[in-house]
């Protein structure tokens, strides 16, 4: 939630891309993602994640000595933190799945990756003392959210490239509650004590519940409070963001010295030439200088 929540601040004071939104205010899919590593990104997330939740223990052999039950201890609840993480992610990238294609009439593994970690940022607060059947809720929910949050974001014409404040803090936020809701007694009080507040259709009556909507008011007044004024500075001293010109010919040229897509769209070259540079074939030392018609290099000297 911290991340989301700071990320909303960052996005809402920067303003929307260029491009991002038409004169008519409908919102216009900017080029630029590849689905390819998005996926892998997204795997590489997935792995880790593993070491996030389960990992989280600070001991693994360590016995619970429920009616002589020797074979159940710590390493059961790290078991079942794997598989609460993998069904919350898993049931939200299949809730996405085939919901997006409902509504836009397409497949998008973008968004499949995105509510695949959105229902892992869901179930992070709870993973160790939720049964199965309950993070199978929670990614459910997850997708929802996300889905929900980010039609909302185009109707109030926010950009979030990242959708790291709808992922993040809206999926994180619910996560937050349905703890609340689906701790089981049992889990709690083996891995943070006995006497401790379950869920509140868990027979735990409000305190969790109440204790989590409280950790969700307390994240955002913080990070508001923190990260508002940090990002409204560096936008004063224009450290936030590129200049039009350098967004206009893309920040892979003007930033990174390359082009990283393979596309081209006429007008390119004359955003390149504004920034004064043009990007093209660097020969070896030595080699034969290229033929009429071959790109050769313009760039100015040093």
């Amino acid at each position: 939630m911290v991340g989301g929540i700071a990320g909303l601040w960052g996005a809402f004071i920067e303003g929307p891309r260029i491009g991002r939104f038409d004169r008519t205010g409908r919102s216009v899919a900017l080029k630029g993602h590849s689905a390819s590593l998005v996926v892998l990104g997204s795997f590489l997330l997935w792995f880790g994640w593993y070491g996030f939740n389960p990992g989280s223990f600070l001991t693994i052999v360590k016995n619970y000595g429920n009616n002589g039950r020797d074979y159940y201890g710590q390493w059961s609840a790290i078991g079942r933190t794997g598989v609460t993480t993998t069904l919350a992610g898993c049931t939200a990238a299949l809730t996405t799945l085939f919901s997006k294609r409902l509504l836009d009439g397409h497949w998008n593994v973008i968004d499949v990756c995105n509510g695949l970690l959105g229902g892992f940022a869901a179930i992070t607060s709870g993973c160790s003392v939720v049964e199965p059947w309950a993070a199978i809720v929670c990614g459910f929910v997850a997708a929802w959210v996300l889905i929900g949050l980010n039609k909302l974001a185009v109707k109030v014409k926010y950009d979030d490239p990242l959708e790291a404040a709808q992922l993040h803090g809206g999926c994180g936020a619910w996560g937050v509650l349905f703890t609340g809701l689906f701790a089981k007694r049992e889990y709690v009080e083996e891995i943070y004590g006995i006497g401790r507040p379950c869920g509140l259709l868990m027979g735990g009556g409000g305190r969790l519940f109440a204790a989590q909507m409280v950790e969700v008011v307390v994240v955002c007044g913080w990070v508001t409070v923190t990260m508002a004024p940090l990002f409204y500075g560096l936008n004063k001293m224009k450290l936030l963001r590129v200049s039009r010109d350098e967004e206009s010919a893309g920040m892979d040229l003007s930033r990174h010295g390359g082009f990283a897509y393979a596309y081209h769209d006429e007008g390119d070259d004359e955003s390149v030439r504004t920034l004064g540079f043009m990007m093209g074939r660097i020969e070896p030392a030595g080699s034969v200088s290229p033929s009429a018609g071959e790109m050769t290099n313009t760039a100015p000297s040093m």
